[in-house]
């Protein structure tokens, strides 16, 4: 819920320095100067805001549209709220929903990094950026029809680039109240996780290629309606770059921060693709995932774990991480943890790869999200 606080900065950020003009449903800001890129992984995306027309003019000004705060605000993933003027976001995939009934809303970020923005269930095609150092208000849909809309904003960017710090959320008319989802996934993984290099629509491999809302993990969950928390970090493994020291973080970067987790029915672990080295994982490797498994278990009492196996390149090292995780669930399982168990989710082939010719492309995500949502099914009921 957001607090009633919020409304004098949600005001003075919407008319001081918001994206007032012509913006497109989830655009970013075509008009105006905006500012300029911050070198990092998100332009401004916002204009400076217009003077309203000349002292002079006989058009007089016009009348500002009539800003309700929106207090019902569903944040998705993990966050910090601690702080009654601005939620913390950081790991892929977190972000909000609202419900309105009027024609636009805005909301204020500062932090950078980028958005995607879904306006009534349709994906907007361009990505929201956030600047990364100014506090500014963005559009998030203008010139909608007057009547009911909802929108969802999720983070594409991954923890290890910083977190965003989201402010007040605005609509110009009626806020209504938003339904949790009745189920809940959580992710742990790696890059392969988070959607790196699967969006290569502007022919670069950069950051803007990263895109957790077209990953496999988001598109099992928007499939069977379930409420998606991805704690997942390129380049992370069991023992090499440990998750475990991330994972209980909030936002990621900031070791020993807190906020709100929330229970999850099912856990699904994708790791141990970057355990290998010339072939070989590390003697550690069983008795490391155990302990990654008890964490895990430490967070969410009642889920399904389900340990899936990493797809790589050489078949040899595929069956080496199938045993060792085996191994490691049977002892879990003899351990008492009988909602332990492996996860075949593994594809014959990848279909496609993305633009750096590594990651999973869209098609191989997609694939890998029929199998997630079959797993699930079966195991679930979902």
């Amino acid at each position: 819920m957001r607090r009633s606080s919020l409304l004098l900065f949600a005001l003075l950020f919407a008319f001081g320095c918001g994206d007032s003009g012509g913006v497109a449903p989830g655009g970013t800001g075509g008009t105006g100067t905006g500012g300029t890129s911050d070198g990092g992984d998100g332009g401004t995306g916002a204009s400076d805001g217009g003077t309203g027309g000349d002292a002079g003019s006989d058009m007089g000004e016009m009348p500002a549209p009539e800003l309700s705060l929106v207090e019902d605000v569903l944040y998705v993933g993990r966050f910090d709220d601690s702080d009654p003027g601005e939620v913390l976001l950081s790991w892929s995939g977190s972000g909000f929903v609202i419900r309105f009934r009027g024609t636009s809303a805005q909301a204020t970020f500062r932090g950078g990094r980028l958005f995607t923005v879904v306006v009534d269930g349709e994906e907007q095609p361009a990505p929201l950026e956030v600047s990364n150092d100014v506090v500014r208000s963005y559009d998030l849909a203008t010139d909608l029809p007057d009547g009911e809309h909802t929108i969802e904003v999720y983070r594409r960017t991954e923890a290890a680039n910083g977190p965003t710090v989201v402010g007040a959320v605005v609509v110009d008319g009626e806020p209504l109240s938003v339904s949790r989802p009745t189920r809940q996934l959580e992710i742990v993984g790696d890059s392969w996780s988070t959607g790196v290099a699967v969006d290569d629509a502007n022919g670069l491999c950069d950051f803007r290629s990263e895109d957790h809302f077209a990953s496999w993990g988001s598109i099992a969950a928007r499939a069977l309606d379930a409420e998606l928390s991805t704690v997942a970090w390129g380049g992370r493994g069991v023992i090499r770059g440990p998750m475990s020291e991330v994972y209980d973080r909030v936002v990621g970067t900031e070791a020993g921060s807190t906020g709100t987790i929330r229970p999850v029915d099912a856990v699904l672990v994708s790791l141990g693709a970057n355990d290998f080295t010339d072939g070989e994982l590390p003697s550690e490797f069983v008795s490391g995932y155990v302990a990654l498994l008890e964490q895990i278990r430490r967070q969410h009492p009642d889920a399904l774990i389900g340990c899936i196996w990493p797809e790589l390149p050489d078949a040899s090292e595929t069956a080496i991480a199938r045993a060792a995780i085996d191994e490691a669930v049977a002892e879990r399982v003899t351990a008492g943890d009988d909602q332990v168990m492996g996860a075949a989710l593994e594809l014959e082939e990848l279909v496609d790869l993305a633009c750096d010719d590594y990651h999973p492309g869209a098609e191989t995500h997609a694939l890998m999200a029929d199998k997630t949502i079959a797993f699930l099914k079966a195991e679930l009921g979902w």
